[in-house]
């Protein structure tokens, strides 16, 4: 049975000489695999031991530790000597994170950036599925995963992000799902999701990097958005697998993700999509209004903060 390494070889001795007869050794692209930890070492360190089991032969392991306060950079450099560890010195929030260790990345010359969220595992053929098709298709930028429900191993969680200019889809595609075989097509997406993003570097220095005024929700597909303005194609690719434990940096259906949420949807749609803006307002009031009624205040409470601080055009991270 072949290598990783070897099928590469192969792969583009086919594709890129085609007439010539001696076989030319090309090594395969540099990948870095950047993940973003807060407060969340046990998480991290699960999530890097997948990435250890990966067939794709050519990465290196970039953690960003977010200025966490429950002692997670001592637990990780502890337990991964082998692996960069980089201090942000301050929580800068999901794109301000990756936008660290994205800029360390283009310092040493990756091919590719991979964004996998630390509360993620990833199947060993998840990164070598992601490559082969970006390398298929030159003019995509940004190839997403098959995302699954980690405490639900055969739900999807996400085929592909669902947004479309004139077209409000809050949900991901497929999402709640049982996997039963419907999503098995490589295909072009509107959007993809930060939690297993693989980006082409030299796309990157077109569309610059993740925007960190969102802070937390949204700048993904904000910069997704931003790549098919400029003529990229995003993929989704369903031989790249991965289970995510969800939202467990802020707490499922906490406060602080519906603030973020409702601000942050708001702010993308008034820079991509202004008419929707009244029909994403209604939306979320009519889902706090209905979550008031049963008793539950944090979606009302999340949307009002979050609409005065749209209105003041105040992004970045939440003050107390």
């Amino acid at each position: 049975m072949q290598t990783s390494l070897e099928l590469w070889e192969n792969y583009n001795y086919g594709q890129y000489f085609p007439l010539t007869r001696k076989k030319l050794r090309v090594s395969p692209p540099l990948v870095s695999i950047i993940i973003l930890n807060w407060n969340g070492w046990r998480d991290t360190l699960a999530c890097v031991e997948s990435c250890r089991q990966l067939t794709w032969p050519n990465f290196r392991i970039v953690v960003v530790e977010n200025a966490s306060s429950d002692g997670s950079e001592g637990f990780l450099r502890q337990h991964l000597k082998d692996v960069e560890i980089i201090q942000s010195g301050a929580n800068l929030g999901f794109a301000g994170g990756c936008n660290v260790g994205i800029r360390r990345a283009l310092e040493y010359g990756a091919n590719y950036v991979w964004l996998l969220n630390n509360d993620a595992v990833a199947a060993p053929e998840a990164l070598t599925a992601l490559v082969e098709t970006m390398e298929r298709n030159q003019t995509a930028a940004i190839a997403g995963s098959k995302i699954y429900y980690h405490d639900d191993p055969r739900r999807i969680w996400s085929a592909g992000g669902a947004w479309r200019k004139g077209r409000l889809a809050l949900r991901q595609r497929g999402a709640n799902q049982l996997d039963r075989g419907q999503f098995e097509e490589t295909c072009a997406v509107e959007s993809v999701s930060g939690c297993s993003m693989l980006v082409r570097a030299a796309a990157i220095e077109k569309i610059g990097l993740m925007d960190e005024a969102y802070f937390l929700y949204w700048e993904d597909t904000e910069w997704c958005a931003r790549a098919m303005k400029l003529g990229y194609q995003l993929l989704f690719v369903p031989g790249s697998q991965v289970w995510h434990k969800v939202s467990t940096s802020t707490r499922q259906s906490s406060f602080t993700q519906y603030y973020y949420f409702t601000r942050n949807g708001l702010s993308f749609l008034r820079g991509h999509d202004p008419l929707l803006l009244p029909i994403f307002a209604l939306y979320n009031f009519l889902f706090g209004l209905r979550s008031l009624l049963v008793g539950n205040v944090r979606p009302m409470k999340g949307l009002g903060y979050g609409l005065v601080d749209f209105f003041r055009w105040k992004m970045g991270p939440l003050r107390s």
